[in-house]
């Protein structure tokens, strides 16, 4: 007995050891996509927050393509030390739903870090369509089969397999539009040439208040606090929807739980700035400081709501 406690003191002064020392060197955090995307200037906010606390160079790696797999292969393949961490969204949870020959597995071999932020979205429609309400699009729908089309930013994008949630839902039919990002499909709205899809807040915003684009409902659980007279589709036509854009760290699976703690610690202390949440909030996001189990748990929930998702719309990536 005094041998396995002597152990075990030694396992927990070695941890802590490791927490203080770490990092020692650069810190380098992958994002999964082109420079200027909402999970760049993220990163490229918090990296110099980061790097006042610890005393060492913090950069932002751009590794994009391959629906952001390459970027989220590079790092579970990455020295489980800490050193290299990934910007992790939606993304994760779409491709291990939809791609049957990933060369790594997210829950396997990626370890939860630190919950950062959210992008609340809304459901949109182009001012040609007759609906102004959750509950009339789905009325014209189904009274207009395969008349209405959906854009969205990517045939695996995750704002694609939230609007297939709700039509499974809600039981219609809609012709779904791949574009090549946000910027080409928001373009597609604006024009007419798509009929509705979902949108980030910060995408929406600047057409709703020019009247472009009309919004039906928020897609996450709450009311959009800037635009509170919207209702949720959760209120309206589909019970329990939630429907957010998320960033998360993560770590390469393995990386030493003292080390993952103080990642946390920390981000979540740079998070709770009053001026951090101020110009993120501006920048349409909301804050959301949190465990590494409530970001290892929405991303499980996420997973097994997407592959369901893809699974009845017979939605394949390879």
């Amino acid at each position: 007995m005094p041998r396995i406690l002597s152990a075990l003191l030694l396992s927990l002064c070695a941890a802590s050891a490791l927490a203080q020392s770490f990092p020692s060197r650069q810190v380098r955090v992958v994002v999964a996509f082109p420079p200027g995307g909402s999970a760049d200037v993220l990163a490229r906010y918090l990296a110099p927050k980061l790097s006042e606390i610890w005393g060492q160079p913090v950069v932002v790696e751009n590794k994009p393509g391959a629906s952001a797999n390459i970027g989220a292969d590079h790092v579970a393949k990455s020295a489980p030390d800490g050193y290299t961490l990934l910007l992790g969204t939606p993304a994760l949870a779409v491709s291990a739903a939809v791609f049957s020959s990933l060369t790594y597995d997210a829950m396997r071999d990626l370890a939860p870090v630190a919950m950062l932020s959210v992008f609340p979205s809304v459901l949109v429609v182009h001012p040609s369509v007759p609906a102004t309400t959750p509950q009339e699009l789905v009325q014209y729908a189904r009274a207009n089969p395969n008349k209405l089309n959906f854009a969205s930013a990517g045939t695996t994008s995750a704002i694609r397999f939230a609007f297939e949630h709700l039509r499974q839902i809600n039981k219609f039919e809609a012709v779904h539009v791949a574009y090549k990002g946000s910027a080409p499909s928001t373009q597609a709205m604006l024009s007419g040439e798509s009929h509705t899809m979902m949108m980030t807040l910060v995408d929406a915003l600047p057409h709703l208040k020019s009247g472009r684009l009309r919004p039906l409902a928020a897609t996450t659980a709450r009311r959009i606090a800037v635009l509170p007279e919207l209702p949720t589709l959760a209120e309206t036509i589909a019970p329990g929807f939630d429907y957010i854009i998320w960033h998360g760290f993560l770590a390469p699976a393995g990386t030493p739980a003292a080390v993952i703690d103080k990642v946390n610690r920390d981000t979540n202390a740079v998070l709770r700035r009053p001026e951090v949440n101020e110009r993120l909030t501006g920048l349409g996001m909301e804050v959301r400081p949190g465990t590494p189990d409530s970001l290892g748990q929405l991303l499980a929930a996420e997973i097994r709501k997407w592959r369901e998702v893809a699974r009845i719309a017979n939605i394949k990536a390879d």
